[in-house]
């Protein structure tokens, strides 16, 4: 019964972590396309139920001798490291997720069901302008416009168009709309790859102002993962990183957590509406997952 268990554990660790690699890896690149992203769910789902019955099994195993008979220093080092990794990994693209996958909206789901395309538009009327400002400085314009397109639509509507230089009658824009319905109006924004956005096809990280963006946050926070890495996985001794790895209580910990990240990116990735706690544990789940690895991997320091 201890052997069967013991392999439950080992089978279900080496599973949660690959299932939770591979939907770190869509949600990466999964906010370019239209919502639902059932991928990065399913694979995330099916992390969060490894994780649960591995805990479930430590649980049962409790008051045994601890460990997996696999002691070794280097397999131990080894075994960490890939649990940190896969935590830097996670936390960089929770980052990158929160940056990008602001849109349009339902209104950009519509344009994208109604068949999407791109053309580059004349302005026709500008019915109202406002700067958009950061820190005081003026990066860009917020317009209502209507907009010519050869060969298409003669007056399209576009509400919040955003362009980099304040737009008058003749400016040539870049504009997302759909051939078959010109009644849902355009989609105009400077800032992103249109292209990527009408096509719903996965991009990491897009050839825009948000796409140079998400890649510096990913870096940044794949530094910081790094360190925490090589702190959390060399420092500590391989007898207290096995007690740690084989502790119900403290895995436990993680696993609420894990599913706590999942349940507040649940609406994002399927498209629903998010609870004010669930919008505040998406935008946090970076510092979540990373304070939280921290505080239950001190024991490993003694």
């Amino acid at each position: 019964m201890r052997s069967a268990l013991i392999w439950l554990v080992r089978l279900c660790s080496l599973a949660a972590w690959v299932a939770a690699a591979v939907a770190c890896m869509w949600l990466l690149g999964a906010t370019a396309m239209a919502r639902p992203w059932h991928e990065p769910f399913v694979w995330g789902a099916v992390a969060v139920g490894c994780a649960v019955v591995r805990v479930v099994a430590l649980w049962v195993l409790r008051g045994e001798p601890k460990g997996d008979g696999l002691t070794d220093e280097f397999w131990v080092k080894l075994r960490t490291g890939a649990l940190w990794a896969v935590v830097a990994f996670s936390s960089a693209v929770f980052a990158v997720a929160i940056l990008t996958s602001a849109n349009a909206g339902e209104k950009l789901d519509a344009l994208r069901d109604a068949g999407a395309e791109v053309s580059t538009a004349t302005v026709v009327e500008r019915h109202s302008t406002r700067q958009e400002l950061s820190d005081g400085v003026v990066k860009g314009y917020a317009s209502r416009l209507v907009v010519s397109v050869p060969g298409g639509a003669e007056r399209l509507t576009v509400r919040g168009a955003y362009t980099q230089e304040k737009p008058g009658k003749g400016t040539e824009v870049d504009v997302l709309w759909a051939r078959s319905d010109p009644d849902l109006g355009g989609y105009i924004n400077e800032s992103k790859d249109l292209r990527t956005l009408a096509e719903n096809r996965w991009r990491a990280f897009q050839d825009d102002e948000l796409g140079m963006g998400s890649l510096i946050a990913f870096i940044a926070m794949g530094f910081i993962g790094a360190i925490l890495t090589f702190v959390f996985t060399l420092v500590p001794d391989a007898d207290d990183l096995q007690e740690v790895a084989w502790s119900a209580p403290f895995q436990t910990v993680r696993t609420a957590l894990t599913l706590l990240v999942f349940w507040g990116w649940s609406p994002l990735m399927l498209g629903s509406q998010s609870s004010v706690p669930q919008i505040i544990v998406a935008v946090g789940s970076s510092c979540l997952v990373l304070l939280g690895y921290i505080f239950t991997s001190l024991r490993g320091f003694g």
